[in-house]
This record gives C-alpha cells, sequence and structure tokens, in this order.
C-alpha cells in the first residue's frame, strides 16, 4: 500500500456536512507509512470535525491493510492563526472590506433579515461592490430572500469558496452548505464560530467597498466575536414597536456600547399597518415607544418600515423588495440607507 492508494481511499471521505472530500480541502497534511503502522496528520482545527474525521479515516478500508492507524492534528504552532482578537483592538480577518455594516436585532422575528438583504442591495444600487454574509447560523433566511437558496456552495481552482451572486451583491450563507433546506445546523457555539471565521477568511469576496453581516438575534458568542474579529464600521439595530422587542433592543444597544461597536441607529419595522379597503392606518404594535428608546440612548431612528402584505411576499419569492418593488415600497429602504451614509 503506497501513498496513491492511501490518497485514493481518503477522497472516499467527505469532510462533515460538506459535499467535498478530505483531499480536495487539502487537509492532508502528511502521510507516514510502514509495514503495519499508518500515520496521517490532519490540518483540522476544530476539535469536533477533526474527531469525526478521525473516525471515519479509522473505520475506511484502510483497515484492512494496516494493523495500526494514527490519526494526529497538525502542531497549533504550524497552523493558521486562530487567536481571537478583542474588543478594543479587533482583528481584522476581512482586510478586503472597506466598511463593515452589522445588522442585529434583540430578539428574532422583528425583519432583522429583510433589512439586511434590502440594505445590502441598496448599497450596491449607489455602485457599491457589496457581499453579505449571513451570520444567522441557526436561522439562515438570507438566501431565500435573495433567491439563491438552491445553490450549493463551490470552490474555485485557488481552493477558495465562490460566494453566490445575485441583484449585483457577493452572498454566503451556512445555509448553502447544507444537503437539504430543512436540514437543522446542530452546532454548539463553538463550532458555529469556526464556520463565521471560516467565511470570513476562505471566501472569495475581492475588493468590497461594504461588507454587511446579518447577525443572529441577541447577544451572545456570535455578536462578541464578529465585534473581536472585525472593525465594524457601524451597527443597525432592528426592531418592532412592541415593547418586548424594545426590551431587548435595549439590551443590545447597551452591548454593543460596551463593547465600543459604533452604533449607526435604529430600524422600527413593522412599524403599522395600512389597510388595503380602507387606507386606515392600525399601530399594530404599538407607536412612539421605539423614537423614546432612541432618545433614551441618543441614537437616531434610521427609518421606520411598515407591515405591507407585499414586502413578505417578495421576501418569500427571493425578489428584494429595493430592487423589484414599486416606487413607495424601495423608498422605505433608500431613506434608511440615505440615513445610515450620514452616521458613516
Amino acid at each position: 500500500m503506497n501513498e496513491i492508494k492511501i490518497r485514493a481511499i481518503l477522497e472516499q471521505i467527505n469532510y462533515p456536512r460538506l459535499n467535498k472530500n478530505i483531499v480536495e480541502l487539502k487537509l492532508i497534511d502528511t502521510i507516514n507509512i510502514n509495514s503495519t503502522h499508518l500515520e496521517i496528520i490532519l490540518s483540522i482545527h476544530d476539535e469536533q470535525m477533526f474527531e469525526q474525521t478521525s473516525q471515519a479515516i479509522e473505520n475506511s478500508s484502510l483497515k484492512d491493510f494496516f494493523e495500526t492507524i494514527e490519526v494526529k492534528k497538525k502542531q497549533a504552532n504550524e497552523r493558521k492563526s486562530m487567536n481571537y482578537g478583542n474588543t478594543e483592538k479587533p482583528n481584522n480577518r476581512a482586510q478586503y472590506a472597506k466598511k463593515i455594516i452589522a445588522v442585529t436585532s434583540g430578539k428574532g422575528g422583528v425583519g432583522k433579515s429583510t433589512v439586511s438583504a434590502n440594505l445590502a442591495v441598496c448599497l450596491a444600487q449607489e455602485g457599491y461592490k457589496v457581499g453579505l454574509l449571513d451570520a444567522d447560523v441557526y436561522g439562515p433566511n438570507i438566501p431565500r430572500m435573495l433567491g439563491v437558496e438552491k445553490e450549493k456552495m463551490q470552490w474555485n481552482e485557488n481552493n477558495k469558496i465562490i460566494p453566490s451572486e445575485n441583484f449585483g451583491i457577493k452572498i454566503m450563507s451556512v445555509a448553502l452548505t447544507t444537503p437539504k433546506e430543512d436540514t437543522p445546523l446542530v452546532w454548539r457555539s463553538s463550532v458555529a464560530i469556526s464556520a463565521l471565521i471560516q467565511f470570513l477568511e476562505d471566501v472569495e469576496w475581492g475588493e468590497l467597498d461594504f461588507l454587511v453581516i446579518d447577525m443572529p438575534p441577541g447577544t451572545g458568542d456570535v455578536q462578541l466575536t464578529m465585534a473581536q474579529e472585525l472593525p465594524i464600521s457601524a451597527a443597525v439595530l432592528v426592531t418592532t414597536p412592541q415593547q418586548v422587542a424594545l426590551d431587548d433592543i435595549s439590551r443590545a444597544i447597551m452591548m454593543f456600547k460596551d463593547i465600543g461597536v459604533p452604533i449607526a441607529g435604529v430600524v422600527e419595522n413593522m412599524s403599522y399597518f395600512i389597510a388595503p379597503d380602507t387606507k386606515k392606518r392600525y399601530d399594530i404594535f404599538g407607536s412612539g415607544a421605539t423614537q423614546g428608546v432612541c432618545e433614551k440612548y441618543n441614537i437616531p431612528l434610521l427609518g421606520q418600515i411598515p407591515l405591507e402584505m407585499e414586502i413578505r411576499q417578495m421576501c418569500d419569492e427571493g425578489k428584494v423588495v429595493a430592487a423589484l418593488g414599486n416606487i413607495a415600497l424601495k423608498a422605505y429602504y433608500k431613506d434608511i440607507t440615505a440615513n445610515l451614509f450620514k452616521r458613516l
């Protein structure tokens, strides 16, 4: 059994949750062979992924040719640095982007991804080179909203991940890595963070004027890590006028203030509803409270977006409102983008 035959067997082993084998991904660092023993050194830094890959190798047909198989991890001093930064002096894992905009919310279901997608497209319509990173790893909705949910992750000849493209922006999401649309990502936070670091460093983003990041809701690991690993230019916070949403957005505001991330302002989504038949306005989730929160924390209200059936329908169909909506619908997002520029 020589190294060529060993690599042929290893080509049958896919990296966990990806449709590409460990040889293609260049994760085989060293193969050492003697008559009865095989040693394989892997360039896999995530502990859980290393364990799963090691088991797959040990259970492969290689066991028929060697009495013992030993799989090791490449020494830390030889691998790419995974040293995390801190919020006072963050790393910059996206040096290709001139400005980084983080769109986040205190709670889920308030329309954060809708704002992220439309904001990114509005920036592209202004002539900027824009990337959109879906960092909401447990609820990745960006691909559907941008009409690329059927696409799967691919690599180029430089072994870089090729982002999807639509509406003039580059798109990367963990949803593009799963075998089926309903595949859940049952990941611990350390694995999720490793995936996001890979999307920052190993995607062929090219030179960008703006990298928009659709954050998960809340004030957890992802928000803190992104603030440690990226010099975020501004955070845009999305809420509804409902008091429970405002309670959560207040916590998000304080988190960003505490870690020194500039806050561009708040977007109030689902602000009100205009009945299509009577044209009467209904403040379903209340009114005025978001402005009160903005005044309390001395941050601007970037804009208000009503509860519109057409916006919901277009999002579900992958038709970005900022590109394909009528003039009135486009205006909501264009005004928010204009107000964001004032803060930048």
